[in-house]
């Protein structure tokens, strides 16, 4: 797609109404979905050449740390033969990078959960579904989500669609989420833009953590 299908592209869905502006309220959570293994060692069949995200989140991470902001860690981890994923394991192949046993699922150095933060172990692609996570948002306070991780298309996308439809203001944080195909990557980023959160840059997020801090 040329810049020129682009800005048209756009022009298109704000004159169809899509893209309002989303604010973010003052008790932000981090949610950093599924940062494994899997998508950063080249012996996976689901590497996706996304370190420089991988970068970026270990960034935010420590922004929201600084910020003392709750933090939340999604991992996915399924019984050896996929069985409590259902349809979800029998359509993606992939899914066995996360079954037991194998060391891909683990988490990404640098994005463990500290004793203090949660981590959120799930078998299907949204962070809400099937766990605790909105019950423990709820409890918070927590009236927006910053969202990182991998991979755009997928989790990240499930997940962002599901903050929205609980009631939270979420913002996906475009350096910090990544996918193996750009082109995917974008058209995802861009549709989320236009229908259920803002998408940020890293250094936007960051200016905003930082606000939320010197506000408290």
């Amino acid at each position: 797609m040329t810049i020129a299908d682009r800005i048209e592209q756009a022009a298109d869905y704000a004159r169809a109404g899509f893209g309002k502006e989303l604010r973010p309220g003052t008790r932000p959570a981090l949610i950093v979905v599924d940062p494994a293994r899997a998508y950063i060692d080249p012996e996976c069949a689901l590497y996706a050449g996304v370190e420089e995200n991988v970068e970026a989140m270990r960034a935010l991470l420590a922004s929201a740390r600084e910020a003392g902001i709750p933090v939340v860690i999604t991992e996915v981890r399924l019984r050896a033969d996929g069985a409590d994923a259902g349809v979800f394991f029998r359509k993606s192949g992939t899914l066995v990078a996360f079954c037991e046993g194998s060391p891909y699922g683990e988490l990404i150095e640098g994005l463990e959960p500290t004793c203090a933060e949660t981590l959120v172990t799930k078998k299907y692609p949204s962070a809400f579904f099937g766990t605790t996570l909105n019950s423990h948002l709820t409890s918070l306070g927590v009236d927006t989500v910053l969202i990182a991780g991998l991979s755009t298309s997928g989790c990240v996308r499930a997940t962002t669609l599901d903050a929205m439809q609980h009631g939270f203001i979420p913002i996906v944080v475009e350096d910090a989420v990544g996918d193996r195909d750009s082109a995917i990557h974008n058209s995802n980023l861009f549709d989320m833009q236009q229908k259920m959160a803002e998408v940020w840059p890293l250094d936007r997020a960051q200016q905003y953590l930082k606000e939320i801090t010197v506000r408290d």
